[in-house]
């Protein structure tokens, strides 16, 4: 049977996670898949073997193994996984900025990173996945993830411009500067910027850039029939060399090689 279940926690762990997913049992035709980075952190814990493989994105061929929990970091570019590793598996996608109470280091120490889990969080981790694997049903292991996390809390919150500045970056308006976020905050852009990459992991203007990313995909999505000069226009974008830079960059394909009816935007097959 295949399954892709989503829990959404509540208050208090709702202002920094956005979903708790478990999934099993499903089945590609293909061996690789790009992921596409949107600003914020995925952790993963593979409940069918202790291995994660992350490939090479140029030749598809090396990679790097991980224990089977790995965090993967805020990313301005794409990673290349294995499919095998998502048919048992259980993670946390955590809201932008959502995972910096929770680990003991500055996010942007975790830029383009992918990192075993226990070096953050130790033995826990080995604890943790134990008892995922003991769990009668996702119900239960979301509830296990829950109460973890919870426990896994540092005594402190973002800092109130990183809110603000968040719902900016994350709203489609075009053209953003960052002059306009910090003309409306007593903060020097410097200072500002610093503690952006503290908590968020990306530096404001990648950020932004990333979101115009994901707002591109999502305005692509599904649809049948798409006029690229109309999005390019629509994002901002003043040419279309631009913006196929910046897809490419993104992506590691152009526009018009993107799959738009796949199941998850974020998802591309290798062949």
């Amino acid at each position: 049977m295949t399954e892709f279940l989503t829990y959404h926690p509540p208050p208090p762990l709702s202002d920094y996670v956005h979903i708790f997913w478990y999934s099993n049992g499903l089945q590609s035709p293909h061996e690789k898949e790009r992921v596409l980075p949107d600003g914020s952190i995925e952790l993963v814990i593979n409940l069918r073997e202790d291995i994660i493989k992350l490939y090479d994105k140029e030749t598809h061929d090396h990679f790097t193994s991980y224990q089977g929990s790995i965090i993967s970091g805020p990313h301005s570019d794409f990673v290349v996984i294995d499919t095998a590793s998502q048919t048992n598996t259980v993670g946390i996608h955590f809201k932008p900025g959502g995972a910096f109470p929770f680990f003991p280091v500055a996010i942007y120490e975790l830029w383009n990173t992918h990192l075993s889990l226990e070096q953050l969080w130790g033995d826990k981790v080995k604890a943790l996945r134990e008892r995922l694997l003991e769990a009668r049903s996702p119900t239960f292991m979301f509830h296990i993830l829950e109460q973890f996390l919870i426990k896994m809390k540092k005594d402190t919150t973002n800092h109130p411009i990183i809110t603000y500045a968040l719902a900016k970056f994350q709203s489609p308006e075009y053209p953003l500067r960052i002059s306009d976020i910090t003309d409306q905050i007593n903060l020097s852009p410097r200072h500002f910027i610093d503690i952006f990459k503290k908590e968020v992991g990306l530096t404001p203007k990648q950020f932004w850039r990333v979101q115009r990313f994901q707002h591109i995909l999502s305005s692509i999505h599904k649809v049948d029939s798409i006029d690229w000069m109309d999005i390019a226009l629509a994002c901002g974008y003043y040419d279309q060399a631009h913006f196929i830079h910046d897809f490419r960059s993104f992506s590691g394909i152009k526009p018009t090689a993107y799959q738009s009816n796949q199941d998850f935007k974020n998802h591309v097959p290798l062949f």
